[in-house]
């Protein structure tokens, strides 16, 4: 969504949010619920939103739900991160909430395992739910584990391409590239050195240039993280050695490590004006659905573009498809009013009005079908693109895991070491790397 960086909450909450008490420790799970949602009664709801479009469209969302439950009142607590989430279900009590939403898919691992959120399954039986006809594949998958439905996605964020349209016209760049072979000589050609910098680089590769993440590259591949019997994939998937070496293989074609680094420091802020794609200093930018609406915010000079990122020279059959992630929505295990709690909870993840409203509001891509096809959603421009992804069936997200984010943090660093050449040898360090991730997953099991 507009002004959170998504990345960033990822990574710290990775490390703060550790869950765990079991679902005997946290409270009754939906099969024990005996509040009666008619009652009248007051529940509350904490999200993470802070910027002030964004508390006023959550509140207009809760409004229309009061509207249509006069009997159940919500009481809001926003800006609240995943850190204070936590302390508040471990704590329990009558001051905690009894719906919460997260930013951080990567910790439905945890969160379901734990028993940090309420299985939702009695709730979705009891309403007689099809979830598969209502929401997106990937969407439904990042906020499941194991078996467990512990949440629900609120909205989504797709990934894809940002473009310089002036700046391709003036390479001779007619489409927006396809495959990688494609993105990288069209990188190549909308770069322009200047001394030891550049006047205008095609692309930032480097794996701290905002969202150029492994993940992120990763979607761009068909690749498995775990095989079957849940160990870590990366070092026997070629999918990940044919990405690092072909990133690699692009920062040098693009200057190198040390030169891209200097230039990466000049940029500004990820979530200010002056982004470097939105002051020119890049041409293509990969970048979540929000970057459009602040990139005409900031009042950028030039035309832009959107496309889906570019796939593997031999997946072009699959292309239009890209990473997606989201907010999620689950019910405190602890809450005694967990009936209406899931009132409310499933008229904001499911209601289609709800849905595209928010959605319209805050700028994300809607997290069920209907909404994606609703005439009401504004949907117009490069914004499309991002719906268009949100939809493909071939998008994706990392798979939950029981200690959240940790493997992908273990990835990431590992392409740290690879890219600056720290590591040399790309088979030995992918093989060293999955042991990691695979201990670590055995340690918090």
């Amino acid at each position: 969504m507009p002004g959170i960086p998504r990345k960033a909450v990822l990574a710290a909450a990775s490390t703060a949010l550790l869950v765990t008490a079991g679902t005997g420790c946290t409270g009754s799970s939906g099969s024990g619920a005996t509040d009666d949602p008619n009652a009248k009664t007051t529940i509350t709801f904490w999200h993470g939103w802070s910027a002030p479009a964004e508390v006023k469209a959550i509140q207009e969302n809760i409004a229309r739900f009061e509207k249509a439950h006069p009997n159940i009142k919500v009481k809001v607590v926003g800006n609240i991160n995943d850190d204070k989430l936590n302390q508040a279900l471990r704590a329990g009590g009558s001051n905690g909430p009894d719906v919460v939403s997260s930013f951080t898919t990567s910790n439905v691992g945890k969160f379901c395992s734990s028993g940090a959120f309420a299985d939702l399954k009695p709730f979705i039986e009891k309403s007689k739910l099809d979830l598969d006809a209502i929401i997106p594949k990937p969407m439904l998958e990042y906020t499941e584990f194991e078996g467990t439905r512990c949440a629900l996605p609120l909205l989504g964020d797709a990934y894809g391409l940002y473009y310089n349209k002036d700046a391709f016209e003036a390479a001779g760049i007619k489409t927006p590239p396809k495959t990688w072979t494609e993105f990288a000589e069209d990188a190549k050609k909308l770069t322009k050195s200047k001394g030891d910098s550049y006047a205008q680089l095609g692309f930032m590769p480097n794996f701290h240039g905002y969202e150029t993440v492994v993940d992120h590259y990763m979607s761009q591949w068909d690749h498995a993280y775990f095989d079957k019997s849940g160990k870590s994939n990366i070092a026997e998937d070629p999918a990940f050695a044919e990405m690092f070496t072909y990133q690699k293989k692009l920062v040098g074609d693009l200057g190198g490590f040390q030169k891209l680094e200097r230039y990466r420091n000049t940029f500004g802020d990820e979530w200010g004006a002056k982004h470097p794609f939105q002051t020119g200093q890049v041409a293509m930018q990969l970048d979540g659905e929000w970057r459009l609406g602040m990139a005409q915010d900031a009042g950028v000079k030039f035309e832009i573009g959107t496309a889906p990122m570019p796939v593997a020279d031999d997946e072009v059959d699959e292309y239009g498809k890209g990473f997606l992630s989201g907010t999620i929505m689950g019910i405190a295990p602890q809450s005694e009013k967990q009936n209406a709690a899931w009132e409310l909870m499933k008229y904001m993840t499911t209601d289609t009005e709800a849905v595209v409203s928010f959605a319209n509001a805050i700028h994300n891509v809607p997290s069920t079908f209907d909404a994606l096809k609703s005439p009401d959603l504004k949907a117009e421009g490069g914004f499309k693109t991002f719906v268009d992804i949100a939809q493909h069936p071939q998008s994706n997200t990392p798979p939950a895991s029981v200690n959240g984010a940790t493997y992908q943090t273990t990835l990431q660093d590992f392409g740290y070491q690879y890219e600056s050449g720290k590591v040399k040898d790309l088979k030995a360090g992918l093989k060293k790397t999955a042991d990691q991730i695979d201990r670590d997953i055995e340690q918090a099991k």
